[in-house]
């Protein structure tokens, strides 16, 4: 069971550094840094002689071969096939000892998940990131990140017994309305609607810009062009910011009746921590906005974003436990 908790914590690192690798590549325009899948140009790294690099070009005459581009996306996918390599050897290892079958089914269905995210990863390339392929991708990374958690959780002895049985009902529907705050912040960046608002608290100096609700949330947008900077309009794309405001808004409400909820039963220290990061992923937010998307305040959003979720899922599991 220590081996477990000891791999189940390793893939559970190993994700946070996937996800800041995702929201690098994202972030920097690497989505399409190779071409092709899984190989890099045709090269199983990448091209870095001028020979190789001229075939390379010769061989995806519409993709400039830009170094800055490759690079991030190389790396994540390398780190991201390494969590698959993790989930192989937790299922060896489950299924080798007699261990709960609980542990067992999980383990499996992480390593099936893995191979769906490689198949994600290969549709990110060939669809020429498809926004709602990058999206289930982008949010397939936090879910990886939560089956690892749970794992940990499972075959940990020391998880504090909070008695905080009668909020089951309120943990469970803020860890929904986060998942939904997450899924609105990838079609945020899917989309390149990061931008699409430049002043805070209103957009376009309006707190009721003019949207377009049917073009920002068609999910099923033509397969074939080629999606690196976006194709909707701009009225779209402020709909989809603007959205994810409002998500973070109604999300905030509903964290504060839980927190207030955690720190009058036994379990302040869930509170404080649940406060302080939500605090946090607020003001990242905010200045994501004020300060024009920089690299590390964006990539720090998903992170804690990332963190958000885990002490939910925390607090989802000890809540259920009982």
């Amino acid at each position: 069971m220590n081996l477990i908790k000891g791999f189940s914590f390793f893939g559970l690192c190993f994700s946070f550094i996937v996800i800041a690798l995702g929201a690098w590549t994202r972030l920097v325009d690497a989505g399409l840094g190779c071409p092709d899948w899984p190989g890099c140009y045709g090269f199983v790294v990448f091209p870095t002689s001028e020979v190789d690099i001229a075939l390379a070009e010769q061989r995806y005459p519409n993709f400039p071969y830009e170094i800055n581009k490759v690079i991030p996306e190389v790396i994540h996918r390398y780190f991201a096939a390494t969590l698959g390599l993790i989930s192989i050897l937790l299922v060896t290892f489950s299924l080798k000892n007699k261990l709960p079958s609980q542990i067992k089914y999980i383990a499996l269905f992480l390593l099936f998940f893995i191979c769906c995210q490689g198949l994600f990863g290969y549709l990110t390339v060939s669809l020429k990131l498809l926004p709602l392929i990058v999206t289930i991708h982008l949010f397939g990374g936090f879910i990886t990140l939560s089956l690892f958690f749970y794992l940990f959780l499972i075959s940990s002895n020391g998880i504090q017994d909070y008695k905080i049985g009668h909020l089951k009902s309120l943990a469970f529907i803020v860890l929904v309305a986060l998942l939904v705050q997450i899924f609105l912040g990838a079609w945020t960046s899917t989309n390149y609607a990061s931008l699409a608002c430049t002043d805070f608290p209103t957009c376009k100096g309006s707190f009721f810009p003019k949207m377009n609700f049917v073009e920002a949330f068609n999910l099923f947008q033509e397969v074939g062009p080629n999606y690196l900077y976006g194709l909707i309009d701009n009225d779209a794309r402020v709909t989809i910011h603007y959205s994810h405001r409002l998500g973070a808004l109604i999300l905030s409400l509903i964290y504060l009746a839980l927190i207030a909820r955690l720190w009058f039963s036994n379990a302040a220290p869930l509170a404080s921590t649940l406060g302080v990061i939500l605090l946090t992923q607020i003001s990242l937010g905010v200045m994501n906005v004020v300060y024009a998307l920089p690299l590390y305040i964006a990539i720090g959003h998903n992170l804690v974003a990332a963190l958000l979720l885990l002490v939910t899922l925390m607090v989802n599991f000890i809540a259920w436990k009982e």
